[in-house]
């Protein structure tokens, strides 16, 4: 059986595809794999801030339509990248175990940073919380792929980056600060490898069901519901991550300020993953007022 697997061209993306390409072939021996590269606007547009050119859907909408159009039979995914709702057609299939979450500091750790120091980052959350942590520091964009934003770390006092994306291309800057998630809270599916198919293809839909990993998947339907209720289908100062244990989830969040000044966090425990996260989400957009740090009536 061949199975054609869509993805981007980078090289974690590549790398993510690799790895599920080979969850595949160990799952059955006489499974072949192809890889489909596809550009998306947000790898051929490196400059223009997340925020500006359609946050979180720059990097997956063309690597979903290959799959609706029929040049590939399943998408792989940062789930970082995801937006809160998925097209019509496609269905999150699977996802493998969960990598780590956290976000990370190169360059020097949050409490070596001098006063006044520059870092990079190409999100607002990221920005966010940081200022919210140190108002004193400054900000610059950072845009590009893992490597790039690696060899232009130098001109910056530290850049931010995803712990997993650093640990599965084996890269090991010389400083590296692991950020504790009660100190910043990870993007909505941060460390997550999530595998699109076409909806009415059931025979795949169950071969990819074998590589689903029940506690990284309960995790990520907490997460991202939370993401739907809150409507982030564009880059927004929110965070969320949940845990799973013996059957129950405990979920953190917050909705943030874009400069940082105002930060709303809650924290929860329940055994209805979704549930759990839109009622988080509920809480922090209309009673504590995070519909109005989002700009919204």
């Amino acid at each position: 059986m061949l199975i054609r697997v869509a993805t981007r061209g980078s090289a974690l993306a590549i790398w993510q595809a690799e790895y599920v390409s080979e969850l595949l072939r160990s799952a059955d021996a006489s499974v072949e794999v192809q890889l489909v590269r596809v550009s998306t606007q947000g790898d051929r547009d490196k400059i223009t801030p997340l925020e500006v050119i359609g946050g979180k859907g720059v990097f997956v909408k063309e690597v979903q339509l290959a799959v609706l159009d029929d040049r590939a039979d399943i998408a792989v995914h940062s789930g970082k990248d995801l937006p809160a709702v998925t097209p019509d057609g496609l269905v999150v299939a699977a996802v493998p175990e969960r990598g780590d979450p956290r976000d990370v500091l190169v360059g020097t750790s949050l409490k070596d940073l001098p006063n006044g120091a520059t870092v990079a980052t190409g999100s607002i959350r990221r920005r966010a919380q940081l200022a919210s942590l140190r108002p004193d520091l400054r900000f610059e964009t950072l845009r590009g792929n893992i490597e790039t934003r690696l060899l232009r770390a130098e001109a910056f006092d530290a850049i931010v980056m995803a712990a997993a994306a650093l640990a599965r291309l084996e890269l090991k800057p010389e400083v590296v600060d692991r950020l504790a998630v009660a100190t910043m809270i990870p993007q909505v599916a941060q460390g997550a490898i999530a595998i699109e198919c076409r909806s009415d293809d059931a025979e795949l839909r169950m071969r990819l069901g074998d590589l689903d990993h029940s506690k990284s998947r309960t995790a990520f339907d907490t997460e991202r519901s939370f993401l739907a209720e809150v409507g982030g289908d564009c880059e927004l100062p929110i965070a969320g991550h949940a845990v799973v244990d013996a059957g129950t989830v405990e979920f953190s969040a917050a909705i943030l300020s874009p400069g940082g000044q105002t930060v709303l966090t809650e924290t929860r425990s329940g055994t209805e993953p979704q549930r759990l996260g839109r009622d988080v989400a509920r809480w922090l957009l209309d009673e504590q007022g995070g519909a109005n740090l989002l700009g919204r009536p």
